[in-house]
């Protein structure tokens, strides 16, 4: 069949059901982007590289539907690098399109050239370059194949000369493979340890949510009493209201989840890598159980036992997997011990509940008195805790939300739960500031029914904030967005404050800046809050106005209270051997 390449590679893109790009426009993808409208495919021209992909990350995370990240070669295309990682790490399928520098200049330094097969190399699961016009859509539909299969981005390269060809070509066929199921000795094995457990734990974690495996979780630890503990960011693997639901481990996440899991005497870590940061000791508690019988089950092979020791390995879909091991339980499975650990768990959560609902402070560090201090020195303004209280009061049931990362946000891991999965979009473990703005305009692009709302500090929010340009246009969704205003990067200042001695590098922001009044200023709604009454009313009116189509920035003042610090496990206090004197700087001579 003759075609041009720019047909043939739109063509596989309709062939895969990709709705959406998200980029800035360029001169290197403009013969496909002339033809997107014809195809049915939306362009979302965005104001920078790094927040069409992680719009791109959102909008996947919320649908389960794949998308596609383009730029411009050279410049535009390293704008992409943070997001891709990104997405990388969230397990996303993603589409990456890096139109290339023209071979026939290749190599001369010519405009607009980098090696851009070499600058994604750590950043995705697949990447290949076409090498002949006529290639084209046999590439671009292995590297689509194999963004699926490993759940990750994948990157096709296509040099722009290329681009206006006629080829004569079939397009390709789509072959989907079955998801691995596990080994069947090594399920049989789970499900005997399973079965003569005393205090089972189930460790819920993204390939729940990825799998639509929830159910599955819900039934396995409804047959053994077993509480569920979710894996770090990842809230939504299991509906917060029920019974056996224990809450986030990781950073700041739940003290029932983290108490429970140490008396494990078997551990089932469905669809979760088990990175170590995830897992790091939390409220004083170092509880991963040390004498546990671990299942870890994930469908990537390469992270299996690759943290922490495992006692059965299964690779394996997280559904698939969770089906086969709940029909081998024995008949008595979960009996030994079931109303003990039932009342262990109740006691635990309610505890827990009740401890998180009466937190209004940070706590110091034994020597410091930063946020003593705070409550003296800014009596008038809300805390970080008492903020999420106040929004937890006006969030939606079945509201999509967002989170940054930073203190303020992640003082707030443990206050969200949901009902359903893919609802909570945080920036997962390779940790990018300025995620929650952009990513929640990819979940209402996907998601147009539904209420979504956004978290940020003051500091990642000005990452991602020259969005506020686009994101008020006709085509573009309304969206609500919450940013914390303490005038700091606050995780930090925690840092500074429990090694540096308060030598504060770096560490303020502007305090006459005004995040609502940009807001008006890009022709939406900006308004600010001082009071928890206030932050519940602004927050339930933003989401209605939404619904009508209308964007709200609700800037919330709090004051400058610190959280927990991120990496108490990487940080040592400094000391000074050598000695540093401003009287050893030889200043440079000025050209001019």
């Amino acid at each position: 069949m003759k075609m041009t390449t720019e047909e043939a590679f739109v063509k596989v893109l309709q062939m895969h059901g990709i709705e959406h790009g998200f980029g800035i426009i360029g001169s290197a993808m403009m013969p496909i982007s002339d033809i997107f409208p014809a195809a049915s495919i939306t362009f979302w021209d965005c104001a920078h590289e790094i927040n069409a992909g992680m719009m791109a990350d959102g909008y996947t995370r919320s649908t389960g539907k794949m998308a596609m990240a383009i730029a411009q070669n050279g410049p535009g295309i390293t704008g992409l690098v943070t997001p891709i990682k990104t997405a990388y790490w969230n397990h996303t399928p993603m589409l990456l399109v890096t139109p290339q520098a023209a071979n026939k200049t290749m190599g001369q330094g010519g405009f607009q050239e980098i090696e851009q097969m070499n600058l994604f190399a750590d950043m995705v699961c697949y990447q290949e370059e076409v090498r002949a016009a006529h290639r084209i859509p046999e590439v671009l539909n292995r590297v689509i194949e194999k963004a699926i299969r490993g759940s990750a981005p994948a990157q096709i390269n296509v040099p722009r000369d290329f681009w206006t060809q006629v080829i004569d070509v079939e397009l390709p066929q789509i072959v989907r493979l079955e998801r691995p199921s596990g080994g069947a000795a090594a399920i049989s094995e789970a499900a005997k340890l399973l079965s003569g457990a005393k205090f089972p734990v189930i460790l819920s974690g993204a390939g729940v949510v990825i799998g639509g495996a929830i159910p599955d979780c819900i039934a396995l630890a409804e047959r053994l009493d077993s509480p569920v503990c979710s894996g770090y960011q990842h809230n939504d693997s299991f509906p917060g209201s029920h019974p056996l639901a224990a809450g986030p481990l990781g950073y700041n996440g739940s003290k029932a989840a983290m108490e429970l899991i140490a008396k494990a005497d078997v551990v089932l870590a469905l669809g979760t890598r088990l990175n170590p940061f995830s897992t790091l000791p939390g409220y004083g508690i170092d509880y991963w159980p040390k004498d546990a019988a671990i299942i870890q089950v994930d469908i990537n092979s390469d992270r299996i036992g690759l943290t922490k020791d495992v006692t059965v390995a299964i690779c394996g879909d997280a559904k698939l997997v969770a089906q086969q091991i709940l029909d081998q339980l024995s008949a008595d499975a979960g009996n030994a011990g079931r109303e003990d650990r039932k009342a262990t768990i109740h006691q635990a959560k309610s505890a827990w509940l009740q401890t998180l609902s009466s937190l209004d402070h940070e706590e110091d560090d034994e020597g410091t008195t930063w946020n003593a201090d705070c409550v003296t020195r800014e009596p008038e303004h809300m805390t970080p805790r008492q903020a999420w209280r106040a929004i937890q009061g006006g969030l939606p049931k079945d509201a999509i939300i967002s989170s940054d990362i930073g203190n303020n946000c992640a003082i707030g891991n443990a206050y969200p739960t949901f009902e359903k999965g893919r609802k909570y979009l945080a920036p997962g473990l390779f940790g990018p500031c300025g995620y929650g703005f952009p990513s929640i305009i990819g979940a209402k692009i996907g998601c147009p029914d539904t209420p979504v709302i956004g978290f940020a500090g003051d500091g990642a929010f000005g990452i991602s904030m020259n969005e506020m340009t686009s994101i008020g246009r006709d085509d573009w969704p309304a969206i609500t967005m919450v940013i914390f205003r303490n005038y700091q990067w606050g995780a930090e200042k925690r840092n500074t404050i429990l090694w540096y001695h308060d030598n504060f590098v770096g560490t303020e922001l502007n305090p006459n800046l005004s995040y609502a009044k940009v807001a008006d200023g890009c022709g939406l709604k900006g308004v600010t809050v001082r009071t928890q009454a206030e932050l519940t009313s602004a927050l339930k009116a933003g989401v209605e106005a939404q619904m009508n189509g209308e964007t709200t920035f609700i800037e919330v003042i709090l004051n400058q209270e610190l959280g927990e610090p991120f990496r108490r496990d990487a940080m040592t206090t400094p000391v000074a051997v050598a000695g540093i004197s401003a009287d050893d700087m030889r200043p440079q001579k000025s050209a001019v």
